[in-house]
């Protein structure tokens, strides 16, 4: 990532919505930086938002492409227990890992990490999760501080490091991951402690590989 973007990238709200038409606000932020996105795609942002990017860009700012939707207040999302069925599906479409649950179990939501984004909505086979308004007539960065936005992002690191971390493992070793990463609760923003739950949960894998390859073969 070029260093306009990672200025660009901090300047973001790391919601990590999507609404901006990029998988992820990195990506947003490279494409803002390449001038093949514009700077005022971000509606999390909000028109201070806009301003932010214009300013690192040298751009004029401009009021936001409604095309990605609209300024708004912050937003948190809810699991109807009563309806919930533990299907995983919302817990794998959230990005920073704000949803905990098991198969087949109750989900919830842990709302201090909740960014807003939105993304569990569609995938919920049973419409059981609500949005609700909670930050009042707040909107934009008004409604959303950039201590809100660093945990977003290191919570969005550690969610796409445990996705690469969970390719090619088998069931079991999923549920071991997993297990560890509710165990351990999720990181705070120093890189110390984002280390040290790296290695707990690849502590955990390893020893699950290794007692699967000293078991003999059926």
């Amino acid at each position: 990532m070029t260093p306009l973007a990672q200025d660009i990238l901090a300047a973001l709200p790391q919601t990590q919505c999507t609404r901006c038409g990029y998988p992820d606000c990195a990506a947003y932020a490279q494409a803002v930086a390449n001038n093949e996105a514009d700077v005022n795609q971000c509606p999390p942002g909000g028109q201070e938002g806009v301003a932010r990017l214009a300013a690192l860009t040298g751009q004029t700012a401009k009021p936001l492409n409604p095309v990605h939707g609209v300024e708004g207040p912050r937003s948190t999302v809810f699991i109807d227990e009563d309806w919930c069925i533990g299907c995983t599906l919302c817990i794998k479409a959230c990005p920073v890992d704000a949803i905990v649950g098991a198969n087949k179990l109750m989900h919830t939501v842990i709302e201090a990490h909740c960014t807003g984004c939105e993304l569990c909505l569609p995938v919920c086979p049973v419409d059981c999760i609500r949005v609700e308004n909670t930050s009042g007539t707040a909107t934009g960065w008004a409604a959303w501080s950039q201590a809100d936005a660093d945990k977003a992002r290191d919570r969005y690191a550690f969610h796409s490091y445990r996705l690469k971390q969970d390719e090619g493992l088998t069931e079991k070793e999923l549920e071991i991951a997993h297990q560890e990463n509710r165990t351990h609760p999720a990181p705070a923003s120093e890189p110390v402690v984002l280390d040290k739950k790296r290695a707990v949960i690849e502590a955990a894998l390893a020893r699950a590989r290794a007692k699967r390859e000293a078991s003999p073969a059926p």
